[in-house]
């Protein structure tokens, strides 16, 4: 078989225990069913939904476009990014990553992502970039503490706030940046420790952030929600506005996330951030 650098032609087909397979998209059925994807995921009217033609060349050029199918042959989910040049290195930047409801809670997902590190790494590229939203504790730890990456940057509105996506809304879109070492097979996670002041927290009636002090404690902690999507809209941008402000007070004061830790008893899922 014919085989080229980062194409779908060379890319390994991998197949889990539990008979779901991981492979590259590279059939004009395989493309069309990622652009369903995507409209399943981010709306109809989602302006950044990236066409079959670009999935396809963006693989010719050493970027990757995979999917996890299931034994019936339906794609799953999918990871989408592409391949250059950052801070003078190779480096990946991994676009987009959807897992259809009906397979959420198999670490789908994760699973992806570790398929794309492999990709990644046959082309050269060592560190691997992609965005998530700061309020969804779900992405935050499988992120930060289950695959080891690091919030690298805090980018105010990145996308704007009228991406056509109905996920989105009329909220602004701010992001982390995380890079992923992908050099390391597996990274050191830290732990969450039983210490750190709550600059943000949660208000009594639950559905907004509670108004904190900023300390300088060496350890301090900012709380999101514990699902965002249940909130009304003047409920995300009222956590949204709390959580920015204690971001970027800290990231300019030197401070840097450590680890992020979910909801557990009555504690709500929070950063858990350390002075450098």
């Amino acid at each position: 078989m014919h085989s080229s650098a980062g194409g779908p032609e060379s890319a390994p087909v991998v197949v889990d225990a539990d008979g779901l397979v991981f492979r590259a998209l590279s059939s004009h059925d395989d493309y069309h069913a990622c652009v369903q994807v995507q409209d399943e995921i981010w709306g109809p009217g989602f302006a950044e939904v990236v066409p079959p033609a670009i999935l396809m060349v963006t693989q010719k050029m050493g970027g990757v476009c995979a999917g996890a199918f299931g034994g019936d042959g339906r794609l799953l989910g999918f990871v989408y990014g592409i391949t250059g040049v950052r801070h003078g290195q190779v480096s990946h930047w991994s676009d987009m990553l959807a897992v259809r409801p009906e397979a959420r809670g198999l670490r789908v997902g994760e699973r992806l992502k570790q398929y794309q590190r492999v990709q990644c790494l046959a082309v050269g590229a060592r560190t691997m970039y992609w965005t998530f939203d700061p309020l969804v504790a779900r992405n935050a730890h499988l992120n930060l503490m289950r695959l080891g990456a690091r919030a690298a940057e805090y980018a105010v509105n990145l996308y704007g706030s009228n991406t056509g996506s109905p996920l989105h809304g009329a909220l602004e879109t701010d992001r982390w940046i995380a890079a992923w070492d992908l050099t390391v097979e597996t990274p050191s996670v830290p732990t969450v420790r039983p210490r750190g002041t709550f600059v943000v927290g949660v208000a009594a009636s639950g559905g907004l952030p509670a108004s904190m002090t900023f300390t300088d404690d060496a350890v301090v902690r900012v709380a999101v929600p514990v699902d965002h999507t249940t909130l009304r809209h003047e409920q995300r941008v009222a956590w949204r506005a709390a959580t920015r402000a204690a971001f970027l007070h800290y990231l300019e004061r030197g401070y840097v996330v450590q680890a992020f830790q979910r909801a557990s008893g009555d504690l709500p899922p929070f950063y858990e951030l350390v002075r450098g």
